[in-house]
């Protein structure tokens, strides 16, 4: 069983950079990854000699570099990419992993799915169509999910005979748009994937550029700093009973540290205990950090199930009903406001609606602009409403516990991705632990007030249940009379244990007297 010192030691001496391509169709991104992975030697003999046999035989050359990544048989017969293609390679100084995402703008949604998790954004531009929509767009979404780190590679130089005033009428343009936003660093390079140049090695070709080739660049990018190591937030995915003496929480620590013996808080409970055990497959640890997935052990036992979240005692998330948010639509149906969504944030997933768009975005000129409803790749800000808390933090702060997805209920499609910028707090930081249980009554024929109330509590970041006379009669009074004494007497005890474990119980009952 290997030591918490030693696992630890070994993840922060690993030195990993993950990069997302971007641009527009035909700007060549799959072809320089591919160029990337072969002079670096990163493809498997037998891949090789497969890619070289199918470029014979369908592209009439040597190699197609774009073959490396563009793995689905759509995108090998039309010579694009639609799916986001990741690739792991290796230097004696970095490890990568690439997400190779689409250039059309159909497939924009791949695109932010690709960005999503990348620390550095490689924008690529044709040399001979200079800056164009997709470019714009593609570099906006990549700032909107919080990179910062910038490389904009000038692509088939080789086409506009490697030339100087080509390459910084570019960069001038680029710059002009790129000014709007709030990247701390960007990087141009004049390259051709196809040639080589500036790929590996300086290009004889571009005596003029002085800065370093791609690979050196990518080896030496400083990109720290976008890791929360501080607000520990842990979204409970799964509870394992493992046993007569074990139960633990399983999860993927969405930002911070915790060790061993701290304090902590259970949310929307607001019960407090400590970390007992910290397990992992390698054996126990004495401390954890983000991204690591691990179950965590507490000392006393309280009802903690999916979509909870745990934190530092007094270093919690914002119990939220309210966000406003920046957001990408990705369905060809329009958004709807005023109609519910299932709004999936980290393991939990409530029903909320969008109360207005306050403006989209034209990735032109990045100004805002009027707007009722978002549509296909369109990007605005709006406010949602919920009818479940979510336990949140702004995007620019955690990019996990910051940012969800939207789900059509009807389809169970995908619709859209958003990023938190602003909350409405709803409940104390310090949790709902002042809240006393009860019991709400409320006659069988005021079922919709009954739900109303329960959505309210929740909202408030009450732990609470509802039941009504439907939910008994398919469960635990299931075969036994409205009337029957023996009715009641399970209620009052059901009542009675929830109470205990203090959640509150909205009642629906026929019967109002139970």
């Amino acid at each position: 069983m290997k030591s918490s010192e030693s696992i630890i030691e070994k993840n922060q001496n690993i030195d990993l950079l993950r990069f997302a391509t971007a641009g527009s169709v035909d700007d060549g991104k799959s072809t320089l990854i591919g160029r990337l992975l072969y002079d670096s030697k990163s493809i498997f003999e037998d891949q090789l000699s497969s890619i070289k046999d199918y470029s014979r035989t369908h592209r009439n050359q040597e190699i197609d570099y774009s073959l490396v990544t563009d793995g689905l048989k759509s995108e090998r017969e039309q010579g694009i990419t639609i799916d986001v293609a990741y690739r792991f390679f290796s230097t004696p100084k970095r490890r990568f992993i690439i997400a190779d995402s689409p250039g059309h703008e159909q497939y924009t949604r791949n695109m932010a799915t690709g960005a999503s998790n990348a620390s550095l954004s490689l924008i690529l531009i044709d040399a001979r169509k200079g800056v164009v929509t997709q470019t714009r767009r593609h570099t906006f979404i990549s700032s909107l999910l919080g990179i910062r780190h910038f490389v904009v590679a000038i692509n088939k130089m080789d086409l506009v005979d490697y030339s100087e005033e080509v390459y910084d009428n570019i960069v001038n343009d680029y710059r002009t748009f790129s000014d709007k936003l709030s990247a701390e660093s960007i990087y141009f390079i004049p390259i051709s994937a196809l040639k080589g140049d500036n790929i590996i090695e300086h290009s004889r070709n571009m005596p003029w550029y002085q800065g370093s080739p791609l690979l050196d660049y990518l080896e030496n990018v400083n990109v720290s700093g976008g890791r929360n190591l501080i607000d520990f937030r842990f979204p409970v995915q799964y509870v394992n009973w493992g046993g007569k003496n074990f139960r633990g929480y399983c999860g993927t620590i969405a930002s911070g540290i915790i060790r061993k013996g701290e304090r902590i808080r259970v949310l929307p409970s607001g019960k407090t205990t400590e970390i007992s055990r910290i397990v992992t497959y390698e054996g126990d640890l004495d401390y954890a950090f983000s991204p690591m997935a691990v179950t965590l052990c507490l000392k006393d036992e309280l009802d903690i199930s999916r979509g909870d979240v745990i934190a530092r005692e007094n270093n919690l998330p914002a119990i939220t009903g309210n966000i406003e948010a920046n957001i990408v639509w990705m369905d060809t149906e329009p958004m709807q406001t005023e109609r519910d969504y299932f709004i999936k944030h980290t393991t939990r997933t409530v029903r909320g609606s969008f109360t207005q768009v306050r403006y989209k975005i034209d990735p032109e000129d990045v100004h805002r602009k009027p707007a009722d409803f978002l549509s296909l790749n369109e990007i605005g800000k709006v406010k949602i409403e919920l009818k479940s808390p979510i336990f949140a933090d702004i995007y620019p702060k955690n990019r996990i516990t910051g940012s969800f997805i939207v789900i059509d209920p009807a389809t169970s499609k995908t619709v859209a991705a958003g990023m938190i910028s602003k909350y409405k707090q709803v409940s104390p930081d310090r949790g709902c632990e002042s809240v006393k249980a009860k019991v709400i009554r409320y006659p069988g024929n005021k079922k919709e007030e009954a739900k109303a109330y329960y959505d309210r509590l929740s909202m408030q970041g009450t732990q609470c249940i509802y039941v009504d006379d439907d939910i008994l009669r398919d469960g635990l009074c299931r075969g036994i009379s409205l009337e029957d004494k023996e009715y009641c007497q399970r209620i009052e005890e059901l009542c009675k244990i929830v109470n205990n474990s203090g959640v509150s119980v909205v009642l629906c009952l026929k019967n109002v007297t139970i």
